[in-house]
């Protein structure tokens, strides 16, 4: 049953990727609530895009649990977890990972593929989400490798929200923009995941980000973990 109240619970967790090498996490307990929006912040291997992953499914701990709206991912399958995600949980990843070759709506929809919904209802979904991100209409069927940064960035977030996820995770998707850019881009995200009711994690190892943010995190300050990458 999912824990309408809760997006995030970690206990105990410890991660390392291999044995010979000490952990570059350990956090004892930390709880997100469902709609909070958090900006987390973290020098450059901080293990920053490791929490991410965890929180993702895309990793598993080395010990400790992680409950994701009221699932112990960390107790799943890959299978599972690759299905509990794509029902689940944005991913907006630092590069955004499009597919070169393929059109703005191809691919969004592509990820809509592994959601609940089928059938026209998805592509009017996507084609509304495009354009309240401000993408023309024009370059809804251009292929995504002839966009510019600031219009990838935009493709990626609609594909990440395109399955109505309840918890979105963000990963320093501005790196590349300039202040006007960053601030428009900030601003309607933020919008558009309150009036979605939808959790985030958005790390970044730029400070200055976080004055868009009411709650914000050190990530030195909750991982208790002294070797970082």
């Amino acid at each position: 049953m999912v824990d309408l109240k809760t997006a995030i619970n970690i206990r105990d967790l410890s991660f390392q990727f291999d044995k010979n090498t000490g952990p570059i996490l350990e956090i004892a307990s930390w709880q997100v609530a469902q709609g909070e929006q958090i900006f987390l912040q973290g020098a450059s291997g901080s293990g920053k895009s490791s929490l991410l992953a965890l929180l993702a499914g895309l990793q598993v701990p080395t010990f400790g649990e992680i409950t994701v709206l009221g699932t112990l991912i960390s107790a799943l399958d890959n299978r599972k977890r690759d299905r509990f995600r794509a029902l689940n949980i944005g991913v907006v990843f630092q590069q955004f990972n499009l597919i070169p070759y393929l059109s703005v709506l191809d691919n969004i929809l592509l990820a809509a593929n592994f959601g609940k919904e089928r059938g026209p209802s998805l592509k009017n979904r996507a084609i509304d989400l495009l354009e309240r991100v401000n993408l023309q209409r024009d370059l809804f069927g251009r292929k995504s490798s002839d966009l510019s940064i600031g219009q990838q960035q935009r493709v990626a977030i609609v594909r990440a929200l395109i399955n109505s996820p309840k918890l979105l995770l963000v990963d320093e998707p501005t790196s590349a923009l300039d202040q006007a850019n960053r601030d428009s881009f900030l601003s309607l995200l933020l919008e558009i995941l309150e009036e979605n009711s939808c959790a985030m994690v958005f790390v970044s190892h730029d400070n200055d980000i976080g004055k868009y943010f009411s709650n914000r995190i050190e990530l030195s300050k909750l991982n208790q973990s002294g070797n970082h990458l």
